[in-house]
């Protein structure tokens, strides 16, 4: 493709991502179908540049300023992650020296907004609860995640699938916490592997792979899924129990559950019954009404975990929508919490960085719940699950999952056990 051609397309797609009408993932997504001659080196400029100019939005648009013409065109230079040589052949010899210019401001000497890219109502609460750390977090931020794969234990071990993937190339490493885990770099094909197409592993991240971890669904149990989604969270429990018992995965939405479909044909399980509901009130949650042994609520959250893989998220996301939100969530779990008979465990997670979503509802429900729930540290429930290095991936009794820290995107989970 000519070099113009293809910074025309960087600046169009920029263009429909900063309307930030739908998720960046989506729009790029929608992109590539449109445009179905890109070849992969293409679209990975394309979708590379997108997610540069995403997480230094603040530092890009304030070094545009100098520039001139049209103001997507001015982030695509900065934030270009294609081919140098490509990319000076499109341009002008005054637009050539402007961006040598930018390139060369010194950016350790800008103000802390433009050095941190987040929002004042996101990097305050942040910076207050991380002091020292709060740096290392943007650096990691602003840093591609790796792969992780969580081995399938009804179908395979780790050890194989790993010296499977390294007979076909892929360089996979046990993951430092989950005993089910692997981690790849880069993007390998994972559609041509005989060990993905048969189901032998899922990619899921391993701080999603330590909630399953959590909530430590046995052989012939009752165990709901409350917040399923698309179900990775949902096969790991299924693993769990050996393929017995009854796993209900709820959702409000119909496309999500209906992405779990091929993932369960895959995994071999036969135990996983995916039902819609139409909110967390809905009659068929109260006929499991203290019948349930174990109960995972990943509850919707606004992501901020996640911003490695979506750094649209801090853009996207206000206080307003944060708070409401935290009732939500509150009221999710209450209406989860019912399904538990005694004895039961109840684990609420969310892939937030944000103690609102997390400790604060954690602690109101134990508040309004403690006669009949009793918090069960995360460190002890880890421990017993064979997850390595347990006691530095909790704050107090929560588990507490930073991306600078452990590699994983952000997470908080709470347990609770009924009396």
């Amino acid at each position: 493709m000519h070099p113009n051609a293809l910074l025309e397309l960087a600046t169009d797609l920029l263009h429909q991502v900063l309307q930030f009408q739908s998720p960046a993932d989506r729009v790029v997504s929608d992109f590539f179908r449109t445009h179905r001659a890109l070849g992969s080196r293409e679209r990975h400029t394309l979708a590379e540049t997108t997610y540069s100019v995403l997480r230094e939005r603040l530092l890009f648009q304030h070094l545009a300023q100098s520039g001139k013409g049209e103001m997507a065109r001015r982030l695509v230079l900065l934030a270009w992650q294609g081919n140098e040589g490509f990319l000076r052949a499109a341009l002008s010899e005054p637009e050539q020296r402007w961006l040598a210019q930018v390139q060369a401001v010194d950016r350790s000497a800008l103000a802390a907004r433009l050095r941190h890219n987040l929002p004042e109502w996101l990097s305050v609460p942040l910076e207050a609860a991380l002091g020292d750390e709060f740096w290392p977090l943007v650096d990691s931020l602003n840093q591609g995640a790796p792969l992780d794969l969580r081995v399938n234990t009804f179908k395979a071990k780790r050890e194989e699938v790993q010296a499977a993937l390294q007979a076909g190339g892929i360089d996979a490493q046990p993951t430092p916490y989950s005993p089910w885990g692997l981690r790849v770099q880069g993007k390998p094909a994972l559609n041509k592997v005989d060990a993905f197409t048969r189901g032998d592993l899922e990619v899921q991240d391993e701080g999603s792979q330590l909630l399953a971890l959590l909530t430590d669904a046995k052989r012939g149990e009752m165990v709901a899924d409350f917040c399923a989604g698309a179900g990775g969270k949902t096969l790991a429990l299924g693993a769990s129990m050996r393929n017995t018992g009854r796993l209900y995965a709820f959702d409000t939405s119909g496309h999500r559950l209906a992405a779990l479909k091929p993932r369960l044909a895959r995994s071999g399980l036969s135990n996983v019954y995916p039902i819609q509901i139409a909110h967390e009130r809905d009659d068929r949650i109260k006929r499991l009404s203290g019948k349930i042994d174990r109960v995972l609520v990943d509850a919707p959250c606004s992501g901020l975990g996640t911003l490695r893989r979506n750094p649209d998220m801090k853009w996207r996301q206000t206080p307003e929508t944060v708070a409401s939100l935290q009732n939500q969530q509150a009221a999710i779990l209450a209406s989860a919490a019912r399904l538990l008979k005694p004895g039961g465990r109840l684990v609420y997670a969310t892939c937030s960085l944000l103690d609102g979503e997390n400790e604060d509802v954690a602690r109101a429900f134990t508040e309004s719940h403690g006669r009949d729930f009793k918090v069960l540290p995360a460190a002890e429930a880890l421990g017993k699950a064979h997850v390595a290095a347990a006691e530095s991936l909790v704050r107090g009794d929560f588990l507490r999952l930073w991306p600078h820290r452990h590699a994983t995107d952000g997470f908080f989970a709470a347990v609770w056990e009924r009396t």
